[in-house]
């Protein structure tokens, strides 16, 4: 006879697997056709977006952001993008939804 957790402690565990494995994941390799991304003012977060955002011209006027701020050394050793998380999670959920990939 086993020990029955509760469900919200159970789901809480759920959560806590799921979080361990993609925190794993954000130091994998990135997928093909795909790139690393890092953004935040002060807190950088790392997001992986497909390569056609980066011709896409509302994408672009980040990068164009991202050269002004750091030109080409970034503190992250990757493309890092000075904006606020919800600006950037607002514009790639815009270009996902217009089927940009």
């Amino acid at each position: 006879m086993g020990i029955r957790l509760p469900s919200k402690i159970h789901n809480s565990k759920q959560v806590l697997k799921l979080q361990s494995l993609l925190s794993r994941n954000q130091t994998s390799t990135v997928p093909k056709g795909h790139c690393a991304v890092y953004v935040g003012e002060i807190q950088k977060k790392r997001f992986v977006v497909p390569i056609s955002y980066l011709n896409h011209p509302d994408f672009r006027d980040l990068l164009n952001l991202a050269e002004e701020k750091f030109g080409f050394d970034h503190p992250m050793g990757g493309l890092t993008i000075p904006c606020e998380e919800d600006l950037f999670v607002d514009l790639t959920s815009r270009l996902n939804s217009m089927g940009v990939m």
